[in-house]
């Protein structure tokens, strides 16, 4: 073998290497894809699961909270209807109580 054969027969590996190389990082870079397509695709998935159970939980929380205060409401307009309306002893703590402190003044 002369010196020409032995180069091409280097250069021939060489370019093989390349080939190897380039179909390798040909390979790599389309499992990365799918991999980033296929987590995306899990991690979108799990946050809508999620999204929808905050959510559920937030309604059922606001409508709890809503009940509550309607019962509230509800029973403290019947306590304070309830109370009887005494208007002239009203008056006369009034009429007490204002004329007695005008002396004072």
């Amino acid at each position: 073998m002369d010196n020409n054969e032995v180069l091409d027969h280097l250069l021939k590996i060489e370019s093989e290497a390349a080939r190897f190389v380039n179909d390798a990082q040909a390979d790599a870079s389309t499992k990365m894809t799918e991999a980033e397509k296929y987590n995306r695709a899990v991690f979108e998935k799990r946050y809508r699961e999620e999204n929808e159970k905050f959510e559920s939980n937030f309604a059922q929380s606001v409508e709890l909270a809503q009940q509550r205060y309607r019962a509230e409401l509800e029973a403290y307009n019947q306590k304070i209807s309830s109370f009887e309306t005494d208007v002239d002893g009203f008056s006369a703590m009034m009429d007490k109580l204002v004329f007695s402190q005008r002396g004072r003044l």
